[in-house]
């Protein structure tokens, strides 16, 4: 008969013994297969060499609209110089017509544009995210109602009805950032609605049916997390679209009004400056061309990342 196997006095019951690898539960499991899933679209993102540069780029904007005022304490009220003064040293911009600072009023302007196209982004991520989720788990009669109805908003002339609105509300830039927001969400929630339609007839959403979970905790637990990748490209190019339908809209005087600026008001004040005092003008509009480029570039690099199928890194 064989022996019975010699215990070790010095090895603790109930653990591996040495030089066994120790048996992971399923939860340590998940945890480490996710630990390397976020890793791998880390390392694939910075592999992207053109995501890499816009995301500096884009930090780069965000420090001087933000971290701009600590370092240039001009006040962008200022109206003690005289108008059109050409750049120096007091003045690295020059002054606009009333003799306000450029550069202060350029990092003021750069911020709130940010901020508005951040706001518009998150805005229009949650209700797009939230109405196409429900509209392809619940299908039916919700799916109905919210796809007409998601139909109805996209055939709205979007621009002409969110210039009535601001110039009707105000011309804050809150008030145009949740504006923009709400005719912003639609592209969206088609999107999501689709996959939500493909990930709800997957094993794991019958499980959690099976086992009485709620709408919400299967929408907001189990689906939302499987369509990462795609909410957050969509809400990266979201931020692309707001810079650039803000800009536009303040350019032709409907968007952002004074006391408060942005980057699009700056151009539309000094358009008529492009010949004789050019600084003015491009100083605005190469901030909202950067913007815009490195967030479509950014974009482009998270699709890539989050894309279990790209083998290869553009260059």
């Amino acid at each position: 008969m064989p022996s019975d196997p010699v215990l070790n006095p010095l090895q603790p019951t109930g653990l591996p013994a040495a030089g066994t690898a120790p048996v992971a539960t399923a939860g340590e499991f998940d945890a480490t297969k996710a630990r390397k899933q976020s890793t791998l679209i880390v390392r694939r993102f910075f592999r992207h060499r053109l995501a890499v540069v816009a995301l500096v780029v884009f930090l780069l904007i965000c420090a001087f609209g933000f971290l701009g005022p600590l370092f240039w304490t001009v006040s962008v009220e200022d109206t003690s110089s005289r108008g059109y003064l050409p750049p120096s040293g007091a003045h690295p911009l020059g002054t606009i017509q009333t003799g306000k600072d450029m550069l202060a009023q350029l990092i003021r302007g750069t911020r709130l544009s940010v901020q508005i196209a951040l706001v518009v982004a998150i805005g229009s991520t949650v209700v797009g995210v939230t109405f196409g989720a429900l509209a392809g788990y619940l299908r039916g009669a919700v799916d109905s109602v919210i796809s007409r109805f998601t139909d109805l908003m996209l055939i709205i002339p979007q621009v002409a009805v969110a210039a009535i609105l601001v110039r009707a509300l105000s011309g804050s830039w809150y008030t145009v950032a949740f504006i923009l927001a709400a005719f912003a969400w639609m592209s969206i929630a088609r999107i999501t609605r689709g996959e939500t339609l493909s990930l709800s007839q997957r094993e794991f959403i019958e499980a959690a049916r099976a086992s009485g979970a709620k709408t919400h905790w299967i929408i907001f637990r189990h689906l939302v997390p499987n369509m990462i990748g795609t909410i957050t490209v969509n809400t990266t190019l979201a931020v692309a679209t707001a810079v650039l339908s803000e800009a536009a809209l303040s350019f032709i005087g409907l968007g952002v009004q004074p006391p408060d600026t942005s980057l699009g008001l700056i151009i539309n004040e000094n358009y008529s400056q492009i010949t004789n005092r050019p600084w003015l003008f491009w100083g605005p509009f190469v901030i909202v061309v950067l913007l815009s480029l490195a967030v479509n570039f950014i974009g482009d690099g998270l699709r890539d990342a989050f894309d279990p199928r790209q083998t290869k890194v553009r260059a």
